[in-house]
């Protein structure tokens, strides 16, 4: 049986785009449970609420979502199993229900058997869920929110497939932005090459997000992953969203995020391609943090 390929096809509910994350964190959190401890995989459902609830929160989409729904319907797609003090089987996605029954889920024997077998097993599952739900910026993050080794699964080339990476867009955006961050303008080199500066797809391209320059924007790293994250997004006119969730005390949290509110973007150059709409709409749809702070205001005289 081939595992990879049935992390690769698990079954989502997906419409126009819409991210749809939830198996493939519980699959990841089981993931990361059965590397540390092999023999004691079984995750009651009460000890685990709380983790799905922040995984969800932080890395699945901006509606909210019970994490009962995932830890009942990944079932189905044969590398899980549920059973609770009736016997083997869910009760559905009630919460209440999960927890009167002492509901207690793992990965399928099966699966389980195949990672004894096969412990490189493990890092090329994780590779294909990374890859096939989440941008590359928020992989190693994850990895380390789900207990994963990240070095085990950074170490897994890229799965192929019917849908390649462009090999082309990084220079293309970079070029078209002129080598500087579109968020602060950070531009630094070593000799002739960037340091620190990305090329950032808005729509990401687990979700068809386009290898083109108009869905792409020259970021340093750190906006990078703040763009990923949903803290920063690009509104009307092009100009920088700050999410309201995001909270900075410091003056470099003022100065690198919070004061970017309102701000236009940067680039790109004249005759290059600025982001497309349907890849703005697509972003602050499925990845932005709820509702956007108000630009700052001048400066007391």
């Amino acid at each position: 049986m081939d595992w990879v390929d049935r992390a690769a096809r698990l079954r989502q509910w997906s419409r126009d785009g819409v991210r749809a994350p939830h198996k493939p964190l519980l699959f990841l959190y089981a993931l990361g449970r059965h590397q540390r401890d092999p023999d004691g995989s079984e995750l009651p459902y009460t000890a685990v609420e709380d983790d799905l609830k922040r995984l969800l929160a932080e890395y699945g989409p901006v509606r909210a979502t019970s994490p009962a729904y995932p830890f009942h319907h990944l079932v189905g797609d044969g590398v899980w199993e549920v059973r609770t003090d009736r016997g083997p089987g869910s009760p559905g996605t009630r919460v209440g229900e999960l927890r009167a029954t002492r509901a207690v889920g793992r990965l399928a024997p099966g699966l389980r058997d195949a990672l004894r077998r096969d412990p490189a097993l493990l890092g090329r599952i994780a590779r294909t869920l990374l890859d096939s739900h989440f941008p590359p910026s928020l992989h190693a993050d994850l990895c380390a929110a789900v207990g994963l080794e990240p070095g085990e699964v950074a170490a897994v080339p890229a799965p192929g497939g019917p849908r390649r990476r462009g090999t082309r867009m990084r220079e293309a955006v970079l070029t078209a932005y002129e080598y500087r961050c579109a968020f602060c303008g950070y531009d630094g080199m070593i000799g002739a090459l960037p340091v620190g500066l990305e090329a950032a797809h808005v729509r990401w391209w687990a979700y068809g997000g386009p290898d083109d320059v108009d869905n792409g924007l020259c970021l340093c790293s750190l906006h990078h992953k703040l763009l990923d994250q949903g803290v920063l997004g690009i509104g009307d006119g092009h100009r920088i969203l700050v999410s309201q969730r995001f909270v900075g005390r410091g003056r470099a949290a003022r100065e690198q995020v919070l004061a970017l509110a309102g701000r236009p973007l940067l680039g790109p150059q004249p005759g290059a391609a600025p982001v497309a709409e349907p890849h703005l709409r697509w972003h602050a749809g499925q990845v932005f943090q709820g509702a956007a702070r108000p630009a700052p205001g001048p400066p007391a005289s």
